[in-house]
């Protein structure tokens, strides 16, 4: 009967029902958080745990494999922000418009790609990107009277390659959350605007880009965390975890070489404390820079 009558408590109803959420909350991330910072200290091999303090962040300090991680994490992160904010926005501003006819097939082919699988999606663009002169690309540079070009084999052309995978598959998706915040916009804005001789570049301006700060925000946010953890699209783009000079490793592709490969997984646990770090530290500034706390303390 006590049990009963928990059940049927409206003072334990709410904690009843975020119960399920807690136990999978603690179960998958707080406590692999948790054996994640103590193995960091550990050396792990096979049968064999040994504590050695501060050895692996010192490792990391002094690793230029590491640091070519980090300098390809990042380049990639900024570049996608750069690319995945402003284009998915403008296409959003123009499927709210009037000026697109048949809006459904046009946001079910931009938001098609990201329900390809990124495996399909990194050995299709391989393809397209291979050196050969058979490769698609080369044969749109062959069209224009250009010679071919090693794609994924020199540092720039390859992280063109990596963009333009990111872009083909996540354009559709930010354009539906932008498009989604301009439903949100009280319309009489524009007409006021409207009638008061407004350009259309200046409702954009004062009315679409400021009102549509909240969504641009959390764009931004996942848009870090997922710059900073991408991984799949560079194996599949190099058949592998291996790239010329590394050009295309990340941080979670260097996590993963030295956990899974290599089975160092205390190195590997510092490697991704170091990542989940840089993503905090990076998420939090942007926030401050754009006021979400003052705000939320207002």
């Amino acid at each position: 009967m006590k049990i009963k009558r928990i059940f049927y408590s409206q003072k334990a109803a709410p904690f009843l029902f975020v119960l399920p959420f807690l136990l999978s909350f603690t179960v998958f991330w707080i406590y692999p958080l948790f054996s994640t910072v103590k193995m960091s200290f550990q050396s792990i091999l096979p049968g064999q745990i040994e504590w050695i303090g501060l050895t692996n962040y010192e490792k990391l300090l002094k690793d230029t494999t590491f640091h070519t991680a980090i300098r390809n994490s990042l380049t990639y992160m900024f570049f996608s922000i750069a690319l995945l904010i402003p284009f998915p926005m403008l296409f959003a501003v123009l499927m709210d418009s009037n000026l697109v006819k048949a809006k459904g097939l046009w946001k079910g082919a931009l938001y098609l790609p990201a329900l390809t699988s990124v495996v399909i999606s990194g050995t299709l663009f391989r393809l397209m990107f291979s050196e050969l002169p058979t490769g698609q690309m080369n044969v749109f540079l062959n069209i224009l009277g250009k010679a071919p070009i090693p794609w994924l084999k020199e540092k720039g052309f390859a992280m063109c390659a990596l963009l333009t995978l990111c872009c083909w598959r996540w354009t559709g998706v930010n354009m539906l959350y932008f498009l989604s915040g301009l439903k949100s916009i009280d319309t009489t804005l524009y007409e006021s605007a409207s009638i008061d001789g407004a350009s259309a570049w200046n409702k954009f301006r004062y009315i679409t880009i400021p009102l549509l700060r909240p969504t641009t925000v959390y764009v931004l946010t996942i848009s870090v965390y997922a710059g900073l953890s991408m991984f799949l699209e560079s194996f599949m783009l190099w058949a592998g975890n291996s790239s010329p000079k590394n050009i295309g490793l990340t941080i979670v592709g260097y996590l993963y070489k030295r956990g899974i490969e290599k089975n160092q997984m205390g190195y590997a646990s510092a490697v991704g404390l170091t990542l989940l770090g840089m993503a905090l530290i990076i998420n939090v500034v942007q926030l401050i820079l754009n006021g979400t706390f003052k705000k939320e303390e207002n």
